[in-house]
């Protein structure tokens, strides 16, 4: 199994069937993981986020997109933006046309953010994000 399709198995998994989940554990900022919609081209996005707050504003700290694909031997997730707002960071790995069509990508921001998102899923899983012990806050069914 490729890392894009572990993606969308972890991600499938921490929403458990809902469209939106806050997921707790002590000691952690709590992660939210919501379907956002679909790509101008139709795919399923799914954002990762841990959410900080700064003089009462919330922060994404980071937050990660993922776009699914249908492959034929099963469904990847692939990493296309991050956001990290204390830093002042977006960053998106395709470039659309205003008909919503992909016209280009980022190929060294595509690597990057499959390997910060390989090493964050090892962290949550860590930490315990995975856990039947993290308190799940069902947010939309």
């Amino acid at each position: 199994m490729n890392s894009y399709q572990e993606f969308a198995k972890y991600i499938d998994e921490l929403l458990g069937g809902v469209h939106a989940v806050r997921i707790a554990v002590f000691g952690y900022l709590p992660l939210s993981v919501e379907e956002i919609g679909s790509s101008g081209d139709g795919y399923r996005l799914v954002s990762l986020c841990h959410y900080g707050e700064q003089n009462g504003d919330l922060m994404r700290d980071p937050d990660i997109v993922f776009l699914f694909h249908n492959l034929p031997n099963g469904i990847a997730a692939e990493p296309v933006s991050f956001r990290n707002d204390y830093l002042g960071i977006v960053q998106e790995v395709y470039r659309y046309d205003e008909t919503g069509r992909r016209t280009h990508v980022v190929a060294s921001l595509r690597q990057d953010l499959k390997e910060f998102a390989e090493s964050w899923f090892a962290n949550l899983k860590d930490q315990g994000f995975f856990a039947s012990t993290a308190v799940r806050e069902i947010l939309s069914p």
